[in-house]
């Protein structure tokens, strides 16, 4: 069994940890995006970087509120995911001397990251509400579709945008 196993026995268990996770997940990348928005050259991908960072902010304020709603004191467990999610990011942009290349980049690096957060909420909400807390899935809804849309988003700009043709070029 996992690390953390141990301490997991009930799917409320479950739910509390993976709400933990993804707690310390929206912390990461409050602390990355910046990073990102500091190395893109697309003055449109680092507008979507930060309006993401504002929203990101909400995100964190959603999960306190269903910390808060729950009964359980709002605190992260390292999640190793998206650490390494993180951590593939920042080596790959540091690696990349093409501006046009490297918004590529940070383009499939930030959706990497966008596709675990999507995964994480789809699954609290499913499991909120077998737990019989829709109040708890109705928030962690709004930031589902929010990553959603923002996963879109990078990919207009990938492919609509011609951020992937410029960099092919």
């Amino acid at each position: 069994m996992g690390l953390f196993s141990k301490d997991i026995k009930t799917m409320d268990d479950l739910f509390v940890h993976t709400l933990r996770d993804i707690y310390y997940a929206e912390k990461q990348i409050l602390k990355n995006l910046p990073k990102m928005i500091d190395k893109a050259d697309s003055p449109l991908l680092r507008q979507g970087f930060e309006t993401h960072l504002r929203e990101t902010e909400g995100h964190v304020d959603r999960l306190e509120s269903v910390f808060e709603l729950y009964g359980v004191e709002a605190k992260g467990v390292t999640c190793p995911a998206i650490d390494g999610i993180l951590k593939e990011a920042d080596e790959i942009a540091g690696d990349i001397d093409d501006k046009q290349v490297l918004d590529a980049a940070l383009v499939a690096a930030a959706q990497a990251v966008e596709h675990y957060e999507m995964t994480r909420y789809g699954t609290l909400i499913a499991w909120a509400k077998k737990l019989g807390r829709g109040d708890c899935a109705e928030i962690l809804q709004q930031t589902l579709d929010e990553e959603k849309a923002t996963d879109a988003k990078l990919t207009e700009l990938a492919e609509g945008r011609g951020i992937n043709l410029a960099a092919a070029e």
